[in-house]
């Protein structure tokens, strides 16, 4: 069986149990070329990669919901990242036949837009069997040869097995046994979470913090941990030559939301958010120290896992009224040169409807 559409996604979805937010499962593992990330419906994504450095990279993707019986799909990404003769010249469509130690196990089909194809279910079971134990897995056009690793493979999937609760039933990938299927831990309801209102900014906001002076930053600097605040240098050492180093944004009658850079790299910066009392005692309340903007109750993380773009990382909370909840988390997989922008979507924490 296969993953349902959307529609039925979000009817099985609205079906499942809840949790509240401190409660909600996710994972995220990583070991040689494969990693895991399992989301709070304890649906789990595994990529894996071509070993890295190598001319010609792919990417396979397994992804499996919660609950028993739960067949798991898989999709395969063929890597581009700049010019490449080879994938350059590939016609509009095209096949790519899998190979496992030596034995062809039919054509998946491609189009050179996207380099995204399908695993049929044999496929899928093939490879996943062949996962399990040292193997020789290739995808193959004529004389060229896309080599996918399988170097962590089976602690990834034995993970995956243990978040979804699989262990010991006929379910399992990697330590099947003969416990019911009923065993399997169930799908749970995507995060909701209601933005809440916004109140209007008042004159005067913009200067606040000035006016508050020295005890406002103490309050702010007491919420970091030791080693964190050498990384929020416009609370330890203010610039004076930057006239607005802490912005503020009100939130409600009483409480503001203030941010200030908390740290800078090569291609990165990470901003502080915090919720404060506008009168003493301020009670800070620190969001994250990673964040990149702010805008209409949202606060949004987006880093890059390095200079070249191949990978990155995306969190996002939202207002509720009351605080700022995670929403939203999810990376792009491993830096191995797959696509600009990242191969996959693989979300710890999503809303209804879940992710990719």
């Amino acid at each position: 069986m296969r993953i349902p559409c959307p529609t039925l996604y979000v009817a099985l979805l609205l079906a499942a149990p809840t949790l509240a937010a401190a409660d909600l499962p996710g994972t995220r593992f990583f070991h040689g070329d494969w990693e895991l990330a399992c989301d709070n419906t304890r649906t789990c994504r595994a990529a894996g990669y071509s070993p890295d450095g190598v001319e010609l990279p792919i990417s396979v993707l397994f992804t499996r919901l919660a609950g028993p019986r739960q067949a798991v799909t898989a999709k395969v990404m063929v890597g581009r990242y700049g010019e490449n003769p080879v994938v350059d010249k590939l016609p509009r469509r095209f096949q790519l036949t899998l190979r496992i130690n030596g034995s062809a196990q039919g054509a998946v089909g491609f189009d050179s837009d996207s380099l995204r194809g399908e695993l049929n279910p044999a496929q899928t079971q093939a490879l996943l069997a062949a996962l399990t134990r040292k193997s020789s897995i290739e995808f193959v056009r004529g004389g060229t040869t896309w080599a996918l690793s399988d170097t962590g493979a089976a602690a990834v999937l034995l993970k995956m097995d243990e978040f979804q609760g699989r262990l010991g039933t006929p379910g399992a990938l990697i330590r099947r046994g003969t416990e019911p299927e009923s065993k399997a831990l169930p799908l749970l309801l995507g995060l909701v979470i209601k933005p809440g209102a916004i109140t209007p900014a008042r004159p005067g906001d913009k200067t606040w913090v000035k006016q508050q002076g020295p005890a406002l930053l103490k309050a702010l600097r007491a919420t970091l941990k030791s080693e964190e605040t050498d990384y929020c240098p416009d609370l330890t050492e203010p610039d004076p030559s930057n006239e607005a180093p802490t912005t503020v944004t009100r939130l409600t009658d009483t409480r503001l939301l203030l941010s200030t850079r908390c740290w800078s790299g090569a291609y990165n910066v990470g901003h502080g958010y915090w919720i404060v009392n506008q009168a003493p005692p301020y009670q800070p309340v620190l969001v994250t120290t990673q964040g990149s903007e702010y805008e209409a109750g949202t606060i949004t993380a987006t880093q890059k896992g390095r200079g070249l773009g191949d990978c990155w990382s995306m969190e996002e909370w939202t207002w509720d009224g009351k605080g700022f909840e995670l929403a939203h988390a999810t990376s792009t997989g491993m830096c191995r040169l797959i696509a600009p922008g990242g191969a996959w979507d693989l979300p710890t924490r999503v809303g209804l409807g879940g992710g990719e």
